[in-house]
Formats: C-alpha cells, sequence, structure tokens
C-alpha cells in the first residue's frame, strides 16, 4: 500500500510586518536591502492572544473546506509545531476535539522545527503503510515571532508565523517517496531557546555577544547564522544525492524542486552548490517570510496553484535547521 498526499492548504494570521516597518524600528537597515537579501517584503505576525494552535485550527479548515474533506474521515492527527499551548495535553488532542474529529482518531505532536514537514510525511507514511491510518491530518504551525526579542533585527526580518495543513492517505495527487533523514545534535547550540523547559524553567535575562555581533539571549531565540549555512552547505548536496539514490532516479528525471524557504541568499547558494538550474528550483517567501516547518507546504500548495507543478512530474523536496536535523524525499505527481 502505497501514501499519497491527497490535498495541501495553509493559512497566515492577519497581522503583517513589511520591511517598511523594519526600516522604520531599525533606521540603520535599508528597506531595499531587506528585500534582495533575504527575499521576503513582509511577514505574518500573530497577535499576543494567537498561538500555534489556532493557526493550525485554520489551516485544517482550510483544506477540508477548500477540497470537500469531511471530520469523519480522519483517523490520526498529526501536529508538527515548536509553540505548544501547554506543556501537556498535547496540542494535537485539543486540535482533535476543536474540530471536531473522531475519538476514534489517534493524535500527537512532534516537536521540530525546519525539517518538521518532512519528518511528518515519513510518520504519516508510516502509519499508513502500516495500515494503522487510512487518512493523516499533517499540520504544521509556527510562532517563532512569541520567542524572538523586540530588538533582534536579524531574525525579526527572516521569520514569519503560519501554519500549513494536508492529508495522506492511500490515494492522492503525488505517491510520497523513501526518505533520507538526519540528525547532528552536536549544533543544538546553534539554534536554541534556553530557558522556559525543564532543563533552565526560570528566565534569566542574560545574554552574551557573539562572533558576528548578534545576541545570543537564554531567553529568546538565538540562531547562529553563521554555523547554519555551513551546515546547509555541507549537508544538502550529500541530502540531494540521497534522495535520488534511494528513489533510483536520476537527477535529469527531476522536474522541480522545493526545499525549505530558509532565506533567498541562503537557498541560491545552496541551488549552484547542487547544480541545480534555476527554472526547476522554487524561491518564494516574499509575502510569507520563514515559517519554519510550514515553507515546503506553502510552497507546493503555491507551486500546484500556479502550474509550476504538473501531473507526471517528479519533484523533490527537503527540510533542514533546528536540531540539527535534515530529510527529504521525493513526490510523485
Amino acid at each position: 500500500m502505497g501514501a499519497f498526499i491527497k490535498a495541501v492548504s495553509y493559512y497566515l494570521p492577519e497581522g503583517t510586518l513589511t520591511n517598511t516597518d523594519l526600516a522604520r524600528l531599525f533606521p540603520e537597515w535599508e528597506e531595499s536591502k531587506i528585500e534582495k537579501k533575504l527575499g521576503v517584503k513582509k511577514r505574518h505576525i500573530v497577535t499576543k492572544d494567537e498561538t500555534a494552535a489556532d493557526l493550525a485550527y485554520m489551516a485544517a479548515k482550510r483544506l477540508m473546506e477548500e477540497n470537500c474533506i469531511s471530520e469523519q474521515s480522519i483517523d490520526f492527527i498529526l501536529l508538527c509545531t515548536q509553540s505548544p499551548d501547554y506543556f501537556l495535553p498535547t496540542t494535537a488532542c485539543l486540535l482533535q476535539a476543536r474540530l471536531g474529529i473522531p475519538t476514534t482518531a489517534g493524535a500527537l505532536d512532534f516537536n521540530l522545527g525546519c525539517s518538521g514537514c518532512i519528518y511528518g510525511l515519513a510518520l504519516a507514511k508510516g502509519l499508513i503503510e502500516a495500515r494503522i491510518a487510512r487518512n493523516v491530518l499533517l499540520i504544521t504551525a509556527e510562532t517563532y515571532s512569541k520567542y524572538i526579542e523586540e530588538d533582534d533585527k536579524g531574525n525579526r526580518s527572516i521569520f514569519g508565523d503560519g501554519a500549513a495543513a494536508c492529508l495522506i492517505s492511500t490515494d492522492g495527487m503525488a505517491q510520497i517517496g523513501e526518505f533520507v533523514l538526519g540528525t547532528d545534535g552536536n549544533g543544538a547550540e546553534h539554534l536554541i531557546v534556553r530557558t522556559g523547559a525543564a532543563r533552565h524553567p526560570d528566565k534569566t535575562d542574560k545574554f552574551e555577544v557573539d562572533e558576528e555581533g548578534h545576541k545570543k539571549h537564554d531567553d529568546h531565540l538565538y540562531m547562529n547564522g553563521g554555523a547554519i549555512f555551513n551546515f546547509t552547505l555541507e549537508k544538502l548536496p550529500e541530502l540531494v544525492d540521497g534522495i535520488l539514490k534511494k528513489n533510483h532516479i536520476d537527477a535529469n528525471g527531476v522536474d522541480f524542486y522545493i526545499f525549505h524557504q530558509a532565506n533567498k541568499f541562503m537557498l541560491n547558494t545552496i541551488r549552484k552548490v547542487c547544480g541545480i538550474p534555476v527554472d526547476k528550483f522554487y524561491i518564494d517567501m516574499t509575502q510569507t517570510g520563514n515559517t519554519v516547518s510550514s515553507t515546503v507546504l506553502i510552497g507546493l500548495k503555491e507551486s500546484l496553484d500556479s502550474g509550476l507543478i504538473k501531473k507526471g512530474d517528479t519533484v523533490i523536496i527537503t527540510g533542514f535547521g533546528v536540531g540539527l536535523s535534515w530529510g527529504g524525499t521525493c513526490l510523485r505527481f
């Protein structure tokens, strides 16, 4: 039994942070340079009272409404988030009740960032092929803005909030291929929020400045941009080669690539290192910024709607980032 992506949708909160807003907050930054380097014009940002669960709910409702999917048909919910409503219970359980999905459905959260969509598809495929479930609702939802310090112009310019949802089933528009996954916890310190959980429950209000001049604040999101960039340049060519080999396809047989939308500069560099033609490579975070685990599904939805991906195409998707973690697979439409 194969596993297929049957439908994809996404939802972005109404609030926005534009490059004009950023230039006003940080006068030393030129509005045009932000877009040129990062490929972002604006990001959608949640209000104080909005959570990842709210975004997840809206993405799932949109998926069901746009594709005439009955809540009663869902028999498993997978939610990828690093900003849950509570430590416990899992947010997926709250969504089961809120969405009106049967109590016979399984539901779980998994904590992962930019590779979360890929890992979620792998989990969903496993549930389908093991005959544990027939219709898996995979949701990715993140509100990194809640973790970013107000004066952190670097991370505020990159990240946006959002959620995506897809249905993985026993039939559909795209068959999910074999996966290549990887983890290197030695790089955990490069993208981290140190306080607030069990290891360091109390805020410290402490920070130090790293070698790039960025604040390494205990209580807010810290990203070592240089280390993350070097990690991607090392792992992505190896990852792409692994996906091609595991799925028994030649690079010439790939019609399109959708990588995690980290930022424009990083993606263009990765594309060149991997030897991927410009016309086969998706880059578009102009209106969203980096939405963490949702970027691949948002890119997939946009590519389908615009006709960049067509019936008969072979598409490689990858995710990489916090953990450190990475993964990818092949989709056959």
